[in-house]
């Protein structure tokens, strides 16, 4: 008996070679019909005996490509046959709403490494090889459905060979859109600093390699973006890649060719090892090892920490170039300072001129500039930090559905923006710090393609409530939205994990980072509340504190570290023998501490990453900051973990106050004892001050789940000890693991927010 079915595949079925795998299984099955992509998923139209066409569908739901990841399969019995001859693959069809979501960027899968390095296949060291289950997606995606001619790599013809691999059912790179080799596909080159073509092809990455051994700087074109490279174990050309590209401090990412040569300069563990290991191929920050005689990378590569970021290969240029150095190479964004990362080969030659020595150009256009993503391990759980290239733009399914189309614009560092439609958000790649012109004009071009792309025209825009952010005024002059609603940035972090984990009703909401705009004009930073998705009580904070020279304090410690240590000692501060008071420079601090008695230039703040920042500087770690936060990593680098002692807050349930813990450091100072020791109580006096609330706020509310979120919170010291506290006082600890907890996971917050005050009927204009 013959059956003819319609099954439509929705979720991310779009170039991860889902339609060579449905050709290849209904032709095992003896079944006709066809498959094709289009503006919903792909669709499937097959017939055959009843049998076969059932265990057809059964496979599909249960034994799908890798690469894929499927959310509904929705099947339409049709009654009369087509009588079909043969089962084949059908031409896109472009009509009808858009909703399909799209895969990352690929890492090289290992057939394709094997053809790489293999002297008898036609794509031998071909710098540009992919296949079906590996290779640029995201990147060069301009429209769907997924179709060669909606990508950047229109612009190459198939040669004979390459179209024969792409139209044969039986090879890996059958309709494997970015198919293509060095007779027809993109083409590498090496350049001077002016441009000037020196080589191309495998005499590229040879001379390459040749001038990263010899010190030289070069700037390279990749999958997203550019990045900056240099021999990693050369301090000589760490410092002046440091120098050029005005970064002084902040740790570089490292690329190393192997597992093995990460494990000879970190501790992996196996969790972590995947991770690495992973498609998603992302920068991983890992334990140094403590022994520098097992490594021989400078200091200068990340100072003062005692953690590196590695990443491995996952394009194939990076394996031809690192094969053989046997050295990993340091791989830092391609961009000055806080700028965005070039993607551009003009631009790059324009901007990053004054830094590199020379340039490895392609002629592959990327569409989409990408920066790396990074992450952390937990016990076994995966912490983002940057949320970017492999992982965006997936779609996070949600365990509600948005009432409405919602576009949120995210903060104003580590911005990310969100769209959302049924039960997905989503949430952009790192855009970065919208503090220039050319970052700003990345956030637009994002939001307008990823508008175009899921075919999303929001009815409701959501931004925060500092009214001179950038991503507010965007918002606000935003024509087109009926309705736009403001959302309070630590009531948007608690949000973001709550949906994160998918958890809805009321917590005990902690957000925790080092600045965001309150609902009483001051910048909040150290906040305790009882939240929903719709509402955030404040229930308690840290006490407010002069910020003196407003964001000047950020970048320079010591004016928090001073304004504490006054707040508690009063006059007495230059009685006491401290080495903070003998570094003080007491003309500068006369005028700054006049400006905070008058409320000038000092706006005051609850924030508890400023206090990390004042404790960082009172015991000697870091005075001045070279890039955001540095002061509080490093002071988390320094803690010694087997310490248990701690210091305490004063908590009345009003407000917190950190003089106690401010005089108590004081008296450890005097006495001499360690920083680390100094760092870890300080550590566990958060902790325990938030188990302390969490249980003042239970006793009164009946509340036993803690979400916890904001920056505070990449801290593993703070982080860890805070779980082990809560949860051996038996209450239920949410973080995240989907999305940052820092400020990149904030438009995530704001849409949830958004939706849950429009269907309340709160949200409006």
């Amino acid at each position: 008996m013959s059956t003819r079915v319609q099954i439509l595949v929705r979720g991310v079925v779009q170039g991860v070679g889902f339609r060579p795998y449905i050709f290849s299984l209904a032709r095992r099955r003896d079944l006709r019909g066809h498959v094709f992509n289009n503006a919903s998923g792909v669709l499937i139209d097959v017939e055959g005996e009843t049998n076969a066409v059932e265990q057809f569908i059964q496979e599909i739901k249960f034994n799908p490509p890798p690469l894929s990841q499927i959310e509904s399969v929705e099947r339409r019995d049709i009654l009369a046959l087509a009588n079909h001859s043969e089962f084949r693959i059908g031409e896109s069809e472009s009509a009808g709403r858009k909703s399909v979501p799209i895969t990352a960027d690929v890492g090289v899968c290992a057939d394709c490494l094997r053809e790489l390095f293999d002297p008898r296949d036609r794509r031998f060291r071909y710098p540009f090889i992919n296949c079906v289950s590996c290779g640029p997606r995201f990147t060069i995606i301009e429209d769907v459905p997924y179709d060669r001619a909606k990508t950047t790599m229109r612009e190459f013809t198939m040669c004979a060979a390459c179209r024969a691999e792409y139209e044969n059912p039986d090879d890996r790179r059958f309709h494997a859109e970015p198919t293509a080799c060095a007779t027809c596909g993109p083409r590498l080159y090496l350049t001077d600093e002016s441009g000037r073509e020196l080589e191309n092809g495998d005499n590229a990455i040879g001379h390459a390699q040749g001038l990263l051994l010899s010190g030289k700087i070069l700037a390279i074109k990749g999958v997203g973006g550019f990045h900056l490279a240099c021999d990693a174990t050369n301090a000589g050309a760490v410092r002046r890649l440091r120098q050029s590209k005005y970064r002084e401090d902040k740790p570089f990412a490292l690329m190393a060719d192997s597992i093995e040569m990460v494990e000879g300069h970190c501790s992996v563990s196996a969790f972590e090892r995947d991770l690495l290991l992973s498609t998603r191929r992302p920068i991983a920050l890992l334990a140094r090892k403590p022994d520098s005689a097992v490594s021989n990378l400078p200091l200068a590569v990340a100072p003062g920490l005692n953690s590196l970021g590695f990443m491995l290969p996952y394009a194939p240029l990076h394996y031809l170039l690192l094969d053989g150095l046997n050295r990993p190479l340091v791989m830092t964004s391609g961009n000055v300072s806080d700028e965005p990362i070039c993607y551009e080969d003009r631009d790059a030659l324009e901007r990053l001129d004054k830094i590199a020595d020379f340039f490895l150009l392609h002629d592959r256009r990327i569409h989409v500039r990408v920066d790396d993503s990074v992450v952390r391990a937990r016990e076994n759980r995966e912490i983002i930090l940057r949320r970017s290239r492999g992982y965006a733009p997936r779609a996070l399914k949600i365990s509600f559905k948005f009432a409405r189309v919602i576009l949120a614009c995210g903060a104003e560092l580590k911005n990310t923006f969100c769209l959302t439609r049924g039960d997905h958000a989503f949430i952009s790649h790192h855009i970065g710090d919208l503090e220039n012109l050319e970052t700003f004009r990345s956030f637009e071009q994002g939001v307008e393609h990823f508008k175009r792309l899921f075919n999303l025209n929001p009815e409701v825009v959501v931004h925060d409530l500092h009214p001179a952010y950038i991503s507010t005024q965007y918002a606000m002059t935003l024509a087109g939205a009926s309705v736009k609603v403001g959302v309070q940035h630590h009531h948007a972090h608690i949000a973001s994990c709550m949906a994160d984990n998918g958890i809805e009703g009321e917590v005990i909401g902690v957000a925790m980072d080092g600045l965001g705009y309150g609902t009483d004009g001051r910048l909040w930073g150290g906040e305790f509340f009882v939240a929903g998705l719709a509402r955030a009580d404040r229930v308690t904070h840290l006490e407010y504190t002069p910020m003196p020279g407003g964001t000047k304090a950020i970048r320079e410690p010591w004016r928090m570290g001073a304004i504490h240590l006054r707040r508690a000692l009063g006059d007495e501060i230059f009685d006491r023998n401290l080495d903070f008071v003998k570094r003080l420079d007491r003309r500068a601090w006369a005028t700054l501490s006049r400006m905070a008695e008058r409320g000038v230039n000092s706006p005051e703040t609850s924030s508890m990453g400023r206090l990390f920042d004042a404790v960082a500087s009172l015991i000697g770690v870091h005075d001045v900051a070279c890039y955001e936060g540095q002061a509080a990593i490093e002071l988390e680098m320094v803690a010694d973990e087997s310490q248990d002692d701690s210091y305490e807050f004063d908590y009345s349930g009003v407000i917190i106050k950190p003089s106690p813990v401010i005089c108590d450091i004081v008296t450890d100072l005097v006495r001499r004892v360690p920083a680390p020791v100094i760092a870890a109580k300080f550590h566990n006096a958060v902790a325990g001050l938030i188990l302390e609330v969490a249980r003042r706020i239970r006793a009164e509310r009946g509340l036993d789940r803690v979400a916890l979120s904001g920056g505070v919170f990449q801290n593993l010291l703070l982080l860890n000890r805070t779980i082990r506290l809560l949860e051996a006082a038996d209450f239920e600890v949410f973080t995240h693991s989907r999305v940052p907890t820092n400020d990149g996971g904030i438009s995530l917050g704001q849409a949830v927010v958004a939706d849950a005050l429009i269907k309340s009927g709160e949200g409006r204009s």
